[in-house]
Formats: C-alpha cells, sequence, structure tokens
C-alpha cells in the first residue's frame, strides 16, 4: 500500500473495508495484528504499525487477532498489466507460493525463478523488495494462517491439520506455532468451536472485498454448468471435483455466498481435507475473491453493469479448456449440451451429497485414449472432437503453463499450436483458468455487437483499440458487455 502512516491510521479509524487484504495494522500494546475492518476499540495512533501483509507483520513478531482473523481476509488480488515487471514476476511468485500452502516440505525457489526466467537471487531480491519478507517467511506464514483457519473453522484433528498446512510433522508444526502465536495448537482449539457437519465434510470461511456481485456471477455459471458435473441453487454453487485436479482422490465442494457478512461459507469433502490450502486457494480464484473492484468499477465506468462484477475462474482447467473448445461458434446452451453427452459417455459416477451432482468430467487421459469416431458421434463435428483429442494428449506440458507463468501469452501461443484451437479459444481459455484479468478474445461476435451498439464501432480492428482504454481489466469489460445484450432479472 503506498500510505503513509498518517493515512493508514485514518483507513483503520473509518474501518474501511476497500484496504481490508492491503493493510494490517500492529498493535504494540498488545503485539497483536489486525485487519482495518476489525471491531475492537482502536488503538492509540502511537502504537500502531502498518503492514502490508500478514507476512510482514509476523516477521516483526505480532501475532493475528482472535476476533477479525486475518487468515479470512480477501488477498492483494493479482495485477498482470499494472505494475513493472519486476513487481509483477514479485506478485506471480506469492502466487506460486499460495499454491504449495498445502504441500509438504519446501519448493524450490531456483526453480520458480528459473520457470520466470529470472535469476534466483533477483527473485529473491524483488521478492523482499515487494513483499518485505523472504519467499521462505511468506510460505511460513501462509501456511500457519491455515492452520489457524482449519483450527478455528474445522474439527480435524491436530495431525490432519498439520499435514494440510504443508508441515512433514506434527512436532515442527507444534513448535513454529507456538514459536509464532505464543500458544499450541490445542490451546487455539479449546478456545474455538467448530462447524461439524453430519456428513463429516470440512467447513471453512473465505472473505471478499465488497461490493460483489453474485448474482452475476452465479448466473454466469448457472448458465454454463454441466448437468451432473455442477449445479447452481440459491446462493450456492456445488460441483463434484475429479482426482488430480485438487488432490489424489475425488470429492465435492460447495460455496455458498453469505452476502450480509461479505463471506463465503466452503465445505468440501473430506477426502479432500489433506488437500485443504490447495482447495482454499483454488476457490479463491474460482469465484475472483481477491478483486479490487473499487479499481476495476472505476476503470470500466463508460460501461453498462453493476459495480463488483467478478471474472468467473474455473475449479479444473482442463475442464474449463474443452467446454471452450465445445463453445467454439455456437450457444451457450448448445455448449452445454455437448459437454453434457460428453460426460455421460466418458465421465464416472461420482458420490456427493446432492442428488444433482452425480458425474466427475472425465479426465486428460480418457479423452486422449477415446476413439475419435465415439467422441464425433456425440453431435461433436470432427475437428473439435479432433482438437479435445489433441488439448488431452498435451494437456501434461500444457498444465505447466498454468502454474508460475507470469503472464499467459505462452500458454496462449501453446494452445494456438494445437489443431483446431484458433486466438479465440485460447483467450478464453486464459480468461477463466488462469484468471487473466486483461484478456480480450478477438473477433467475439457477442462482444462485437455491444460495442456497436454501445459506442458504434463497424470493425473488429476498430473495437480492439476502443478496448485498450479498459486495459488491464478488458476481461472484466468483456463480461460487462456480454452483459449488456442479455436483459437481467
Amino acid at each position: 500500500m503506498n500510505l503513509d502512516d498518517d493515512a493508514a491510521y485514518e483507513v483503520i479509524k473509518a474501518r474501511d473495508a476497500r484496504f481490508d487484504g492491503r493493510l494490517f495494522v500492529g498493535v504494540t500494546s498488545t503485539g497483536i495484528y489486525c485487519r482495518p475492518v476489525c471491531r475492537v476499540r482502536t488503538p492509540r495512533r502511537e502504537n500502531c504499525r502498518f503492514f502490508g501483509s500478514p507476512a510482514q507483520a509476523e516477521a516483526q513478531a505480532f501475532r493475528p487477532c482472535m476476533k477479525c482473523r486475518p487468515e479470512i481476509a480477501p488477498g492483494p488480488g493479482l495485477a498482470w498489466t499494472t505494475m513493472d515487471a519486476s513487481r509483477t514476476l514479485a506478485v506471480q511468485a506469492a502466487h506460486w507460493l499460495d499454491g504449495h500452502t498445502g504441500s509438504g516440505g519446501v519448493p524450490s525457489i531456483a526453480a520458480l525463478a528459473e520457470r520466470l526466467g529470472v535469476s534466483d537471487r533477483h527473485l529473491r531480491r524483488i521478492f523482499h523488495a515487494e513483499h518485505g519478507v523472504t519467499p521462505l517467511q511468506y510460505l511460513q506464514t501462509r501456511r500457519l494462517l491455515l492452520a489457524k483457519q482449519l483450527l478455528t473453522d474445522t474439527r480435524l484433528a491436530v495431525t490432519e491439520v498439520a499435514h494440510a498446512s504443508g508441515f512433514l510433522s506434527v512436532r515442527r508444526f507444534n513448535a513454529a506455532f507456538a514459536d509464532s502465536y505464543r500458544m499450541s495448537p490445542t490451546a487455539l482449539r479449546r478456545d474455538t468451536t467448530g462447524d461439524t457437519p453430519a456428513d463429516g465434510a470440512v467447513v471453512v470461511h473465505l472473505g471478499l472485498r465488497a461490493p460483489y456481485d453474485h448474482v452475476a456471477l452465479l448466473r454466469f455459471l448457472g448458465a454454463r454448468a454441466v448437468p451432473g458435473v455442477e449445479h447452481v441453487a440459491g446462493s450456492s454453487v456445488r460441483r463434484s471435483v475429479r482426482a488430480g485436479v485438487l488432490a489424489d482422490t475425488a470429492g465435492w465442494l460447495e460455496a455458498e455466498f453469505l452476502a450480509d457478512r461479505n463471506l463465503v461459507r466452503l465445505r468440501f469433502a473430506p477426502a479432500l481435507a489433506p488437500a485443504s490450502g490447495r482447495v482454499v486457494a483454488t476457490v479463491r480464484r474460482w469465484l475472483d475473491l481477491d478483486a479490487d473492484p473499487a479499481t476495476i468499477d472505476g476503470a470500466l465506468a463508460d460501461l453498462p453493469g453493476a459495480p463488483g462484477l467478478r471474472l468467473p475462474g474455473s475449479v479444473d482447467a482442463f475442464e474449463m479448456a474443452v467446454r471452450a473448445v465445445l463453445g467454439q461458434q455456437v450457444t451457450v446452451a448448445a455448449a452445454r449440451t455437448l459437454a453434457r453427452r460428453l460426460v455421460d459417455r466418458f465421465g464416472e459416477p461420482a458420490a456427493s451429497p446432492w442428488p444433482e451432482i452425480d458425474r466427475w468430467f472425465p479426465g486428460p487421459a480418457t479423452l486422449a485414449a477415446a476413439p475419435l469416431d465415439c467422441i464425433a458421434e456425440l453431435g461433436i463435428i470432427r475437428t473439435r472432437a479432433g482438437a479435445i483429442q489433441a488439448l488431452a494428449t498435451a494437456w501434461p506440458a500444457l498444465s505447466e503453463r498454468l502454474r508460475g507463468e507470469a503472464t499467459p501469452e505462452r500458454l496462449i501461443e501453446d494452445l494456438c499450436a494445437l489443431p483446431g484451437i484458433g486466438p479465440w479459444t485460447a483467450h478464453y481459455i486464459a480468461m477463466r483458468a488462469t484468471g487473466w484479468p486483461d484478456a480480450f478474445p478477438p473477433k467475439d461476435i457477442a462482444v462485437l455487437n455491444a460495442m456497436k451498439v454501445l459506442y458504434g464501432t463497424t470493425s473488429p480492428r476498430e473495437a480492439e483499440r476502443l478496448a485498450e482504454r479498459w486495459q488491464p481489466w478488458r476481461a472484466y469489460a468483456v463480461l460487462r458487455l456480454w452483459n449488456s445484450l442479455t436483459p437481467t432479472p
């Protein structure tokens, strides 16, 4: 945050929710750090120290508040093109570490640096300059906060919490927790009452930054939900998760919006508990919980639409890629029908608490091995059936592009190199699978029609030139343009 201490203190006094997840205050008289929305009595100015992240606060020996719970605050979000190259790399590195929160051991920073195309030393230097801590300090904080969340929200055993948070041993977990938070995990557990559903599901709460137009997001997901795999009901979205996506075993999850509390109640299968960190990180990206609506809405002020629009991501990137191919040059409803046929033929039966979720989407190995004629006979033209098989065959290499890349351009290049996949499909996959906020699928018919109505554009080239004003939030602009053509309820 580019705020001086006096301005930061005014944010704390006002309990300004716009800064939630981007500003934290440590109070020297208590040794505790809080979110700006914390409802406790405002501390004295001379006792306040301000930080841009929980990792910075914990590096200065502050421990998280039990009331406002910094572990559920919305994250700072990703800005692919709003920062200089070094800051972008540092943010992408933090994003990569977030994905390794629940993985045991210490990830290789050297390998990450190589993936990002910089030296190990340079990555560590720019990471410290941006985040104020080393990569390992950042990762340790993320793991401890995940552990605190699981201890508070769930009744998972301490051993399960330790392993789900990425610690290889309970002894190491206990020592790290006591050293940072001045209490043992069991002591924290005694002071909390986690949710214990009858089906043994894991339940956690995720913060978001208001305003959040969850009605529009659920309408978008519901129109595209593949029957048997995903279902929108009321303020909830439910879906199955095939093995290999979030964990070695398959499962299910449900995200329910608690709009009056600016929270999402996330419930997922007990089989996914060991991958709790990955589940939480994936759902945050899927529902775009870390977006900054004030910045985005301000940049798109000339477009129609309600504030708080979010960019729907994906839980299963391969599923999203296949559905993008099925959606080429057909309506949303037609693409959904084709996807259901594919799931019925090649997907496996799934167990879930809901009768409407009864199938798992087929994985890349299944579709790569399927005879082309068996895919084509579902009503999918042969060129698209071939594109699906090519995508499935190349997926092990493509999936590497989804992790740790500074920008999605290389992913788009690799996708366009496959038969049957053009620039529109590649940009749409990047938009949904990576959460790329500046995606602008070229020659999108709906976008061109909307821009013709709103701005009188007459050609794709003219539309692309005009869309430059919305950078780096063109993906959100695309959603607003699509919505402008559809009457809202």
